[in-house]
């Protein structure tokens, strides 16, 4: 079957990654004053939905170190918001390579009264800011902001990566050499699978997954604790789960490459050089999705989806699937290397068993494909549109009902679950899914969809009701509902009633929300609209003062939303 337009558009994107190499020497490193140059987590880690774009490199536990230009050029874009990178600078630099800055504390002082105008012009908590090359040209060296924790961060650390300016294609900065951490421990092979294949209908059916404990016997050595050649079918595959870690950390990091021989023959090579965006999300097809989502380690199939774009596999051979005849003996090694240069290697022999694995045709099921769009129902109730591409695979569904959701206080479920797939089947698109339900009036503003995650909880996935139903984009497999979030946020200052805040570099405030989460918030000092930067990871909103402290009590008052529309006001006072 011939690959969808969509995937291949998305792989020619990425087609002569490998071999472009960056001048090391034009780059110095992007921060200063620190005790030790440590990393926390590397480039094209897998993540839910993403590959990780860029280097984190670890500031001491601290904030506020200076981040400073690259390389020569100019700063071309700001952005400041809640989630994601935060606050973040771009530098477009001369050698034809732009540079991004996340989760920063603050931007270099000019910059940051230029973004404090446009945020009071704007009435805006976020901007996103683009500049041509003579507003803000900068100098190798040239401090450009300050390290922090801003945006979706776990702690203080400097998000860097680097860009193809003309196509956004990311580089690997450690395999360009450009940062080079200390590292001399080879990854870890955690576990291996095996996984039979057949095929009914065009569309691929796999058996359950056996399992093998893997064992270290020395240094970037291992070997599978089961007794004898491992049985195989005809025709399957294997999933390596691996690991890596660094010197002096107690972070985890992704692979660099993983690569399976077959009697000493390449038939299988995944390498993590560069991607470009709008594939990042094809993270789920590399790993092995179903695995991958109840694994801390990296799933790696060591097997192509048809989804999945060639530029990850530099080396292929009957897309990783190993046949072997029945009583068949044959050696296997896989090789998993960081891109610091360590390899770690599994040995094994494989003997192919009696019988082989036979997926039987379902007539009960529903055939999609991801060359087409598609439209399943369950009854009147329920209705899902497909885009073309959405899914990486021809896969069969069985649409119908889930288990009955259970919600937590304050969310009023207000339909039955419905099941349109798998919940462990990647999405590489959005669907557009409508439920419809009786509804209340005084709840049908507060109606949202929710998706149930792999651990049962529901999450918010939004949506809007409108003539009896509730529609919204998921991009998540799971049993759908129709629920009504009637909690509004929570409110807690972070000071007391009247408190002096003359020394203090902000108002603060604690906002927390029980369900579909915070969605907008407006704060009013003096009954004038003032900037409040939030904190999601931490739970903060802070208004940072910009103005000398006056001597006097100030009135304050604070509004937050959540996404049902119910809202929470708190009004205060504080002196400075």
């Amino acid at each position: 079957m011939q690959r969808f337009l969509i995937l291949f558009l998305l792989t020619t994107a990425c087609l002569g990654a490998q071999g472009q190499q960056l001048a090391p020497n034009d780059y110095i490193y992007p921060l200063r004053e620190l005790k030790q140059r440590l990393y926390s987590a590397n480039f094209g880690e897998i993540r839910p939905g993403h590959f990780h774009a860029g280097v984190d490199i670890k500031t001491d536990a601290e904030e506020g170190k200076p981040v400073v230009a690259a390389a020569d050029g100019y700063v071309s874009r700001v952005v400041l918001q809640a989630g994601g990178y935060g606050r973040a600078v771009y530098l477009t630099l001369r050698n034809g390579t732009t540079v991004v800055y996340g989760h920063l504390r603050r931007f270099r002082d000019d910059i940051e009264r230029h973004v404090r105008r446009e945020r009071y012009e704007r009435r805006s908590n976020g901007v996103n800011l683009w500049f041509g090359p003579g507003t803000w040209p900068v100098k190798q060296g040239d401090v450009v902001a300050y390290s922090g924790d801003s945006g979706s961060s776990g702690g203080p650390h400097l998000h860097y990566e680097i860009r193809d300016t003309e196509t956004q294609r990311l580089y690997n900065p450690v395999r360009e050499g450009i940062i080079r951490p200390r590292d001399e421990y080879p990854p870890r092979i955690v576990r291996l699978h095996y996984v039979e294949v057949d095929t009914v209908q065009g569309v691929p059916v796999r058996s359950v997954p056996e399992s093998y404990a893997v064992i270290r016997t020395a240094a970037g050595r291992y070997a599978l604790t089961h007794d004898g050649p491992v049985g195989v079918g005809r025709r399957g595959y294997f999933v390596a789960e691996v690991t890596d870690r660094r010197n002096d950390v107690w972070n985890t990091f992704g692979v660099w490459r993983v690569t399976a021989f077959a009697d000493g023959i390449p038939c299988f090579e995944f390498r993590i050089d560069s991607f470009t965006y709008d594939i990042s999300r094809c993270s789920d097809a590399v790993s092995c999705y179903p695995i991958q989502i109840n694994s801390r380690n990296e799933a790696i199939r060591l097997a192509q989806l048809e989804g999945a774009p060639d530029s990850f596999y530099p080396t292929m051979a009957e897309r990783g699937l190993i046949r072997t005849a029945e009583g068949q003996v044959r050696r296997i090694r896989i090789e998993a290397e960081d891109d610091c240069g360590n390899v770690s290697t599994l040995e094994f022999a494989v003997r192919g068993r009696a019988g082989e694995f036979r997926a039987e045709a379902d007539t009960t099921a529903v055939t999609l494909r991801p060359d087409r769009t598609s439209v399943l129902r369950v009854g009147r109730e329920a209705e899902v549109r497909i885009p073309e591409g959405t899914i990486y695979e021809p896969i069969f569904v069985r649409p119908g009902l889930g288990e009955a959701p259970q919600a937590d206080s304050g969310v009023v479920v207000l339909s039955p679950a419905y099941r349109f797939f798998d919940p462990a089947t990647p999405l590489f698109r959005a669907v557009e899914v409508t439920l419809r339900g009786s509804v209340p009036r005084p709840l049908q503003l507060r109606a949202q969809l929710v998706v149930r995650t792999r651990r049962g909880s529901l999450a918010c996935v939004g949506g809007a009701y409108a003539d009896g139903a509730v529609t919204a984009s998921v991009r998540t497999a799971g049993d759908l509902a129709i629920v009504a979030d009637t909690l509004p946020p929570a409110i807690r200052p972070l000071f007391a009633e009247g408190a002096d805040l003359t020394r203090a570099e902000g108002v603060r405030f604690r906002a927390a929300d029980n369900f579909s989460g915070i969605a907008s918030w407006r704060l009013h000092i003096d009954g004038k609209w003032v900037p409040c930067d939030r904190f999601p990871m931490k739970g903060t909103l802070v208004h940072f003062f910009d103005a000398p402290a006056q001597r006097r009590t100030h009135a304050v008052r604070l509004s937050v939303t959540d996404g049902c529309g119910n809202a929470t006001h708190f009004e205060g006072t504080f002196y400075r």
